[in-house]
């Protein structure tokens, strides 16, 4: 009978062969120069070597003879007549296991900032390369750029290559080979106890930790932070919060929502709303002062004092037609106005420069305008 090859040899053996792809066990006979053998159920020897060998894992580093190991095949039978198998491709598929039990339990792993992108950071998770959004970045971490400069952005993320961050796996597809982490969920979750000494409507003392243009952070008790959104740092209109407040400035803010770790903080609240007594203050039809703080297409924004400001809309300027309003009005000027409409509640205040009839003058000739028409 002519001499069978060990893999026919191993397709008419009745026991249960495996097959490329598959997961074998079995016992290290040796390891060294460059591979590992094993002693495959007592069936067969199968090898490990060359870039099989997954060297970026521990698990895999000094082994020794009698240690229990899992491998790839790869090859039923390889030029040597043994079973070629993988510790690479079986420790991947270990290595997305584990992410998957990682996510599913919240479990905290450490990973090693890789390179950074304008999106986020790549990041060495086990051995498996996984990406950090910016959004998912720690308060610690997280790259605040007045202005929102991408590029500004990317170098401070490039600051963070080398770094090695404690984080939680929040998305797994290994078919994709997308592995997403978050620092700001072990953030979130060290902050959970501290914020449960906290509540709604507390006053709390902080300094101004950040500034942008949608609002100012707050650095106060035991390491937390909170947004002050632009909204609701002044009663009055403003543009930026840096036109009231610096970094460093020591203030006082209440708690005004808590939405997990995310803590939202007013400082106009601890402050009575002027706008309350505007009608003790200023009358429909009283001539006010008013000084010019901003212009825009619409009209002039009007300061009547520290607290109260008024919109001169543009129909309210001019009884002629205002080809450039920016020629007409100039930043800082103090012009005469009269009070057109109050409406506290929406704080809201309408103003007409002195003399002008405006919109008045404009229902009268509405009128005329449709006589004349019908006469002609």
């Amino acid at each position: 009978m002519a001499k069978q090859d060990f893999k026919t040899l191993l397709q008419n053996m009745a026991i249960n062969v495996p097959k490329v792809g598959d997961v074998v066990k079995g016992k290290v006979l040796s390891a060294d120069r460059g591979e590992v053998r094993i002693d495959i159920e007592g069936v067969t020897t199968g090898v490990v070597r060359g870039r099989e060998l997954f060297v970026e894992s521990r698990e895999y580093a000094n082994l020794k003879a009698d240690d229990e190991v899992e491998a790839t095949v790869i090859d039923l039978e390889n030029e040597n007549g043994e079973m070629e198998l993988s510790f690479r491709i079986a420790g991947f598929a270990r290595a997305w296991d584990n992410m998957r039990k990682y996510m599913k339990e919240s479990l905290t792993i450490k990973a090693k900032v890789l390179s950074a992108n304008k999106g986020g950071v790549m990041m060495q998770v086990g051995a498996i390369a996984g990406f950090m959004p910016v959004s998912q970045l720690s308060p610690d971490h997280y790259p605040r750029v007045t202005g929102g400069d991408k590029n500004r952005i990317l170098d401070k993320l490039r600051e963070l290559s080398g770094k090695e961050f404690e984080v939680k796996v929040i998305d797994v597809d290994e078919k994709d080979e997308k592995l997403i982490v978050s620092e700001r969920a072990v953030w979130e979750d060290s902050q959970k106890a501290v914020l449960e000494a906290y509540k709604i409507g507390d006053i709390v003392d902080g300094e101004i930790s950040a500034l942008t243009s949608f609002g100012a952070f707050m650095k106060f008790g035991d390491g937390l932070e909170g947004l002050v959104h632009i909204s609701e740092i002044a009663w009055q209109r403003i543009d930026h919060p840096k036109d009231v407040l610096k970094v460093g400035d020591q203030v006082k803010a209440q708690i005004i929502q808590l939405d997990h770790s995310k803590i939202y903080l007013s400082l106009k609240r601890l402050v009575d709303d002027p706008w309350k007594q505007v009608k003790d203050k200023y009358k429909m039809g009283e001539k006010v002062k008013g000084k010019v703080l901003k212009i825009e297409p619409f009209g002039l924004m009007v300061a009547l004092d520290a607290d109260i400001h008024g919109l001169a809309h543009i129909s309210e300027l001019s009884d002629d037609p205002i080809a450039n309003i920016h020629d007409k009005f100039k930043l800082g000027q103090e012009l005469e106005f009269e009070v057109v409409s109050l409406e506290p509640a929406e704080h809201r205040l309408g103003l007409k420069v002195a003399g002008v009839k405006g919109k008045a003058k404009k229902e009268e000739k509405k009128p005329e305008a449709k006589e004349e028409a019908k006469t002609e």
